[in-house]
């Protein structure tokens, strides 16, 4: 079942050594040929940010009852509502909030979408486009 609210708050988040866990897709397809069918090429979904025009990986709190997988796939339904099977775990980085004097650590999977909704939790906040990855 889908929810169409986003959730919200902190007190449910993980920490590591002091910085919020953060989790992120790169939502990917197979790009449709002129045929009908999927070609070779390969392409990402960017969406904007809620506070800029800039345009990222969807990405949130890891949150204490879910696994990092769950995680992953909460965050791409509820900022680009895409749903898809999250695979391997691409790398982790470390990063200062904007907002904040506070560090993250993120950790980064593939998510091949398998659906893209019409209508998602962040619709009204967020942009979302289909790239060509080169």
């Amino acid at each position: 079942m889908v929810s169409f609210v986003a959730r919200t708050g902190r007190h449910l988040q993980r920490y590591n050594r002091g910085r919020r866990l953060v989790v992120g897709c790169i939502p990917y397809r197979h790009k449709t040929g002129n045929n009908g069918g999927t070609d070779d090429e390969l392409e990402v979904l960017v969406i904007s940010s809620k506070k800029s025009r800039a345009m990222m990986f969807p990405k949130g709190g890891w949150e204490l009852d879910e696994s990092v997988e769950e995680a992953a796939c909460r965050e791409s339904l509820e900022e680009a509502g895409v749903v898809g099977t999250v695979e391997s775990q691409l790398g982790t980085w470390i990063f200062k909030s904007n907002s904040r004097e506070l560090y993250h650590e993120g950790l980064m999977f593939p998510l091949l979408v398998t659906e893209q909704l019409d209508l998602w939790p962040e619709k009204g906040a967020r942009l979302r486009e289909w790239v060509r990855y080169t």
